[in-house]
């Protein structure tokens, strides 16, 4: 058997931003002084004129690309998910959300898999943030394949979009023939009649390990990968709510506004079933190696097929 073939979404994100660079002149890299960590720089090398060190000023960046994007260049603004998502909340809400520029921003390091940068750059409250400005689209790539997909749909998108990207190499799942990206399209992965795993980000590959696992022991698993948290794919959800009745969620992020309460608002108000969602709960994270933490966190397949059988009485 051969090995898993392994990409930080960061990485996916460099390299994506070089592809579109040269089919479109328009598109633009800024970066807040990070542009190794962002992987931007590779893009920096190869369009040295269309890419803008603004320092180690998040703010001040949002509110550079909002410029650009009035006078004709599509702007894609990159730096940690915390700084740009945290620090740089107010420029994105007033600057690029309000006016709906066409601004895209590339936050990496996302979630508690940042590891040893410890609970200061973990951020674990982005997508509620960004759920929360009006008309701002929110994507979480749960590999490669989807995270490239997901930038060139960012470009061809009109409007402002979130995505964010890891540090930690992730599993390669969508590497099949017919492998589609749609904005506000979830993917189911995997049919099932028993319960329903709904997973984004990084947590898609546990979700699916989890189905495999359960699978051994009778359970039928559907697993359901929700790329866009914002518009979310509610005609899906509300089909796997009726087919299994049961649905968990799995995020790297806080179960406070994030995929499981976007999950939980569709379904309390279109078919009402239990649910339970997996991350990080009211808490902040702390260094350690991110493998280590993920299990810690209870950010894994086996905590997914746990809760599954728990669910299902099991």
């Amino acid at each position: 058997m051969s090995e898993i073939r392994k990409v930080a979404t960061r990485d996916s994100y460099g390299a994506a931003l070089v592809e579109l660079g040269r089919e479109h002149p328009d598109v633009i890299v800024l970066d807040a002084d990070l542009a190794g960590a962002t992987k931007t720089g590779v893009f920096k090398k190869e369009f040295p004129d269309r890419h803008i060190n603004c320092g180690i000023a998040e703010a001040n960046m949002m509110c550079v690309a909002g410029g650009l994007s009035t006078v004709g260049y599509v702007p894609f603004a990159s730096t940690f998910a915390m700084f740009a998502a945290g620090r740089a909340f107010e420029q994105v809400r007033n600057t690029i959300g309000y006016p709906h520029l066409n601004v895209k921003i590339g936050a990496t390091h996302g979630g508690i898999s940042v590891g040893e940068d410890g609970a200061s750059h973990q951020c674990n409250e982005d997508f509620a943030t960004m759920r929360s400005i009006p008309g701002m689209v929110v994507i979480c790539p749960s590999d490669d394949i989807e995270a490239r997909a997901a930038v060139k749909a960012a470009y061809e998108h009109v409007g402002p979009v979130y995505m964010r990207f890891g540090r930690m190499a992730v599993p390669v799942i969508n590497d099949n023939p017919g492998y589609k990206f749609e904005l506000g399209k979830g993917i189911a992965l995997r049919d099932g009649a028993d319960i329903t795993i709904v997973a984004t980000g990084l947590m898609v590959a546990e979700a699916l390990e989890a189905a495999e696992s359960l699978a051994g022991e009778g359970i039928d698993a559907q697993v359901i990968n929700i790329h866009t948290i914002k518009p979310i794919d509610e005609e899906l959800l509300i089909s796997a709510a009726k087919k299994t009745g049961k649905i968990i969620t799995a995020e790297e992020h806080s179960i406070i506004g994030g995929l499981g309460e976007a999950v939980c608002s569709v379904l309390s108000e279109n078919y009402p079933v239990p649910v339970k969602r997996i991350g990080i709960n009211d808490e902040f994270g702390h260094s350690g190696p991110a493998a280590a933490l993920l299990k810690q966190f209870g950010l894994c397949s086996e905590n997914i097929a746990k809760t599954a059988k728990e669910m299902l009485g099991r």
